[in-house]
């Protein structure tokens, strides 16, 4: 039996936690758990904040987030689930940009945080005790990073692009 690796032991917290915290977040978009509005109530809170169309990024959004975090909780496609909720806390940092770093001003600092964890795991990998690693990194090869990272950045880019122009305020208590 090899032995335990504090590394991969701290993949493995760092993974789960931060994995639950963003399935958490999406599913409060997606189904409306956790008190969340759902996908027709983040539909509307899209369109208030000006991404168009509003559906779309809500299901995105929620799929980047919810899907993401799980993935990378599972340890499962490390690459693409990094990137996925690094893009998604990409549209939400573009939302709070305006009001500042700090959260307790409405700020970006918690979705920013989010979205470089997610990052890093996706760049690192998901160490030993992941599903990565049982399918030997069938999903996790060097080029699926490259791939992953650019294609979010693409999206995350076209998003906030489209969004881009439009001065709208809004509750950042909202989303």
């Amino acid at each position: 039996m090899a032995r335990l690796d504090r590394r991969d032991l701290g993949l493995l917290v760092l993974r789960v936690g931060t994995g639950a915290v963003l399935a958490a977040h999406g599913t409060q978009k997606l189904a409306g758990w956790f008190g969340g509005g759902g996908i027709e109530g983040t539909t509307a809170a899209m369109e208030a904040m000006g991404f168009h169309p509003p559906k779309h990024s809500a299901v995105a959004a929620g799929l980047g987030e919810a899907g993401g975090g799980v993935l990378l909780a599972l340890g499962l496609a490390t690459p693409a689930a990094g990137a996925a909720a690094a893009g998604a806390m990409a549209g939400a940092v573009a939302f709070h940009a305006p009001a500042g770093f700090f959260a307790q001003g409405g700020g970006y600092e918690y979705p920013a945080f989010l979205g470089f964890t997610a990052a890093a795991i996706g760049l690192t990998g998901p160490g030993r005790y992941s599903v990565d690693h049982v399918t030997r990194h069938v999903f996790n090869q060097p080029w699926m990073v490259a791939l992953a990272f650019a294609g979010s950045a693409v999206a995350a880019a076209a998003v906030v692009g489209r969004r881009a122009g439009r001065r709208v305020v809004v509750d950042p208590d909202a989303t």
